[in-house]
């Protein structure tokens, strides 16, 4: 069964919109998931779908400046002036303790997509404690450097233009170089998910220089807390993606963050790259493979 909900957001001001999808019988697992940049945690009903056939509840909620969490078209891609990353973290974890609370006693996992794969990276620095494991999918190294410099130009563009403005520059900067490939497919080798994501309205938008600068600041504190390990070592994580994605740099940025893991004594790691698949391997033609491979890996954890 699938409910949609909504809860107040950390901000204060914000009510965001959750979807939970209910197995008809024992709950065995819990997974929240956090979607990624410019889309919706909907998108992901044909996955939670399966998941509940198997006894797991699954949870998500749309980001601020995301899906349903916003009330008017000018909103999409606006986390908060000053204190965006934080919120919209405080969100993940304020969603975790309602469910928790509907399903004490539950193994519980975490699982982020791209921009949501960073999310829950910070947030496992922060709130790794009780989890069952976690699931990195569709992420990628984001040197300390490259986002400072990228919080830099966002604070100049803001003193001139103002937080709300879509700046092309930035954009092209962040995402530009994964089309340059492989033009609008370079999100999945699938033409029909890539036709649906770009008529969705909700789905490519371009963030306001508040998001990018806020989205900048939370990988720039994950750096640092990958850095000092700050995770639970016994956690366990599932790095996936598609070999072809150039959001991991066609696998070696995926590679990367897995070995660093591993560096750092984390004991139950593991790392899948779905060959020819791209960005969206929850939507791509060997969907059925992944989705039982990510049931597989949460079975054995449970």
């Amino acid at each position: 069964m699938k409910r949609e909900f909504y809860y107040p957001s950390r901000d204060g001001v914000t009510q965001i919109h959750a979807i939970e999808w209910i197995p008809k019988g024992e709950v065995t697992a819990v997974l929240q998931m956090c979607h990624g940049m410019v889309e919706y945690i909907d998108r992901y009903h044909e996955f939670a779908d399966f998941l509940t056939k198997h006894g797991v509840y699954v949870v998500g909620h749309d980001h601020l400046g995301h899906g349903k969490s916003v009330i008017s078209q000018e909103k999409l891609g606006f986390f908060h002036e000053t204190d965006g990353n934080a919120y919209v973290i405080a969100d993940i974890q304020q969603l975790r303790m309602q469910t928790e609370k509907k399903y004490p006693g539950v193994p519980y996992f975490i699982m982020g997509h791209s921009m949501g794969s960073f999310l829950v990276r910070q947030y496992l620095g922060l709130y790794s404690g009780g989890l069952s494991g976690a699931i990195i999918m569709g992420t990628g190294e984001q040197p300390s450097l490259v986002v400072n410099a990228g919080k830099l130009v966002c604070k100049i563009i803001a003193a001139r233009k103002g937080w709300d403005y879509r700046s092309k520059f930035v954009n092209n900067l962040a995402v530009g170089a994964y089309e340059k490939k492989m033009g609008a497919a370079w999100l999945s080798k699938n033409p029909e998910n890539v036709k649906k994501y770009h008529e969705d309205p909700l789905c490519g938008f371009i963030f306001t220089v508040n998001a990018y600068y806020h989205m900048f600041s939370g990988i720039a504190k994950m750096n640092q807390q990958e850095k000092e390990g700050k995770a639970a070592k016994t956690l366990p994580l599932l790095f996936i993606a598609g070999k072809d994605d150039p959001v991991g740099n066609y696998g070696k940025g995926v590679e990367n963050v897995y070995r660093k893991y591993k560096k750092c004594g984390y004991q139950d790691v593991e790392l899948k790259l779905y060959e020819e698949d791209r960005h969206e391997i929850l939507n791509e033609e060997d969907k059925d493979v992944v989705f039982q491979d990510i049931l597989t890996w949460l079975e054995i954890r449970k």
